[in-house]
């Protein structure tokens, strides 16, 4: 079993920053699928960033160039650097680890940017 804790959410205006982190517990490894979901009020839940084998990258076109999803595979951590944010972003950002076919999330952060 894994347990995701988040950190870092918050309320921020147009054009600022915030870093996402994401702890994970258990046995986790550094081959391990981790990344960031995000849901808007109303909307399905999107993927917003992939890290695979601690470099390999995907992001959701709408945040490529501005946010950048970065592990610290010695402490079982994901992090989601969120540059020039956008009212478009606010949402529920939700920590992912894909553990062989078996999907863990976290209990989620909230992401509020005012225009």
């Amino acid at each position: 079993q894994v347990q995701l804790v988040e950190s870092g959410g918050g309320l921020v205006q147009a054009g600022g920053s915030l870093r996402l982190s994401c702890a994970a517990s258990g046995t986790v490894l550094n081959s391990d699928i981790m990344g960031w979901w995000r849901q808007p009020p109303g909307k399905q839940r999107e993927l917003v960033a992939l890290i695979r084998n601690g470099e390999h990258t995907n992001y959701l076109d709408a945040v490529k160039g501005r946010f950048t999803i970065s592990r610290d595979n010695a402490k079982n951590t994901v992090y989601l650097q969120m540059n020039s944010l956008k009212p478009e972003d606010s949402a529920v950002y939700y920590c992912y680890i894909l553990l062989l076919t078996s999907p863990y999330w976290g209990q989620g952060t909230q992401v509020t940017v005012s225009t």
